[in-house]
């Protein structure tokens, strides 16, 4: 399978630098969704309740040999490695249509 798609749920706040980061290391563009969610380490208030923790989805379509170099800037840029920063995953993408118009050279 020639592409690759990489799913990074990001603080709001690191959205930018993580796209950027991506790109740089290789990814055409980026779709970004707002979202919230909860974490196995949720924040609570006084009151006991659980907070909505917003986040955003930013999905990346890369080719497969792209993954490992994009997928290390995404962790860095969006301090992956630090705990309820974020996560990031790879599904592997059997077809695309439209993507064609993001490649900067011609695929057969």
């Amino acid at each position: 399978m020639p592409y690759k798609a990489i799913v990074a749920m990001i603080k709001p706040n690191l959205t930018d630098k993580v796209v950027n980061s991506a790109k740089q290391a290789g990814a055409t563009g980026a779709t970004t969704i707002p979202a919230s969610g909860t974490g196995a380490s949720e924040a609570k208030t006084f009151f006991g309740l659980t907070l909505d923790i917003r986040t955003d989805v930013v999905i990346f379509l890369v080719d497969s040999e792209m993954v490992e170099p994009i997928l290390s800037a995404i962790k860095e840029a969006g301090q992956l490695s630090e705990p309820g920063t974020g996560i990031a995953f790879v599904f592997p993408v059997e077809q695309t249509v439209g993507f064609e118009s993001q490649l900067s050279k011609p695929q057969r």
